[in-house]
This record gives structure tokens, sequence and C-alpha cells, in this order.
């Protein structure tokens, strides 16, 4: 099984989009990418929008070979409006008439009136299938952080190659999990590689007294049950000291980025926005641009496709 995050915090931008192959099935999950309007009173600066292009860019191309497309939730860093990314697959998304609300109510509902006749559109909640050696199993509704947080729900989906017992576990939004409720689901699956949200300490007073930390110790505990390597990244990757905040979890050689996952320098850019810009005013020097990203990718991806010459 191949797993291969296309655009995510450590990459430059808001996202989760992910790429997997197994067997002969690609799947594409969460392809969507955005960048914060504002942070710390700045927008985007061009180093951001350069890896946001390339970021829509990688999603596109994936999204090319992908047979079954999947979306956890409809926050716009996490899907795509438009269908022209979708037409002629099978799309598993949440569904918006359960357990949504407000404008993910809206969004969802509008892209599934979009993909209609475009696309084979199902549920993703609580869908289960398998077929030869690859089963897929999606998770009921979990929260988005904490216990009844407002931010509502998302739909973590479980890959698994039976032949060779890899179990993939993408849990999206979970924020830690900073949820006892997704920390039970995610022990139940066994995943051997887990991928989900680190818990968002760049906003640690907006929440509960202790959360971060109990998405901390929720994680652990997944790590302590499972035996799995983890990846971890999007909220945890805005906060600036993102290093020394979680050094209890990558202290344990089993929880890397996305960006060390594809053996990439990490390139948190919304977290040094504050230096971007003030380096614009500064004398010019020479930038590590991200383009080995796209050779990580790709190094990984032609293991896979190359068999079938579809990498050139």
């Amino acid at each position: 099984m191949k797993v291969l995050p296309l655009a995510a915090e450590s990459l430059g931008v808001r996202s989760m989009a992910t790429y997997v192959e197994v067997a002969d099935l690609g799947i594409l999950i969460d392809p969507g990418a955005t960048l914060a309007p504002t942070r710390w009173g700045l927008p985007p600066a061009e180093p951001e929008w350069e890896a946001l292009r390339r970021a829509n860019d990688r999603i596109s191309a994936y999204a090319a070979r992908a047979a079954l497309i999947f979306v956890s939730h409809y926050h716009d860093d996490h899907f795509r409006s438009d269908p022209v990314s979708y037409a002629g697959r099978t799309v598993l998304a949440k569904d918006p008439r359960r357990m949504i609300a407000g404008a993910q109510a809206r969004r969802g509902l509008a892209l599934w009136k979009a993909l209609d006749g475009q696309a084979t559109l199902e549920s993703a909640d609580g869908w289960r299938r398998r077929g030869g050696a690859v089963e897929l199993a999606v998770s009921p509704p979990l929260p988005h952080g904490v216990d009844g947080t407002a931010l509502g729900h998302v739909v973590g989906l479980l890959v698994s190659d039976v032949v060779q017992r890899e179990r993939f576990v993408f849990a999206s939004d979970v924020q830690g999990p900073l949820s006892a409720v997704a920390a039970a689901w995610l022990i139940q699956q066994r995943p051997t590689l887990l991928y989900l949200s680190g818990p968002p300490s760049y906003v640690e007073r907006d929440l509960p007294a202790g959360a971060v930390q109990r998405g901390v110790d929720n994680l652990l505990r997944v790590l302590e049950a499972t035996g799995c390597r983890v990846i971890m990244d999007h909220h945890a990757l805005r906060d600036p000291n993102y290093a020394e905040r979680f050094e209890p979890l990558w202290s344990t050689g089993r929880v890397v980025t996305a960006a060390a996952h594809l053996g990439v320098d990490a390139t948190p850019f919304e977290a040094q926005r504050r230096t971007l810009w003030s380096d614009v005013r500064k004398p010019p020097a020479p930038v590590r641009r991200p383009a080995t990203i796209e050779g990580a990718i790709m190094t990984r991806a032609k293991r896979t496709f190359a068999r079938r010459g579809t990498v050139q």
C-alpha cells in the first residue's frame, strides 16, 4: 500500500489531501487545499500562494488517477466544490443530511446536487465494502475536535490490504483526537498507519481547559494500544512552536509530519507568516523552494505505477 500526502500544513497549505494506492485501486482523499485568509493580521505571503498552486496541481493530477474519491466533511480545505474533479468516479462523501448543520450542510448539499449524473455518489457514513484483497470501511460521524463541538462531525476511512496485513486509517479533523469517542474508534480499527490532524494548540485559549493535553494523551494511548505509525499534521502545524509543543509525540519515533513521511523538509508557511512578510523587506537570499515535494511523491509513486507504464 502506498500513502502519498499531496498537500498539508507541513507542505505549506491548509489541507490533508492524500492519495492511496492499494492493490489496483487508487483513492483520493479530501481533495481540498486553502490558505488562512489572515493570520496575525497578515494576508498570505507569496510562498504560500506558490505552495497552493503546486498543491492544487498535485491534487488534480492524482484525481485523474483515482477511481474512488473520499470526502470526510465539508470544510473548504477538505473538498472541492467543482464537479470536474469527481466526474466519472465513485464518490464516498459525508452525508450532508446527517449530523451536520450550517455552512457545511449547505456546501454538502450543493456538492451532491452538482454531482448528480456526473459521478456515482454514496453516503459515506458507516459505509463498508470488501472486494478481493481490499477492505474499505467508514466510521460513523466523529466529533470535529472535542465532544459537543459546534464544528460538527467528520467521518474516518479505513483502507485495509488483507493480504499484506496493512491497515491505513485516515481520521481527518479529529484534532488529536480530542474526543474519547474518536480515540476508541481509532483503536478499534487497529491501524498500522494512521493519518490525523493534531491538536489545534494555536487556538488553545478557545478550547476547554486541558483539551490539547488530552489530545496528546489520547494519541499516546492509540500508539500504545495499536503499535501503529502516525502522520500528524494539519491543525498541529499551525502552531509556530509545534516541535516543542508536541515533543512527547515526536520523541516516540512513530509520529511524523506529512513532509517527514515524504522525506522532505517541512515548510509550515502559515506558522511562519510573520517571518515570511518580514523577509520581504530584507535583501534577497537563496530560498529552498518546496519543489522536492514532487520528487519525493514521484519517487514513491513510481514504485507503484511504473510496472503499469503510467509514469513517464
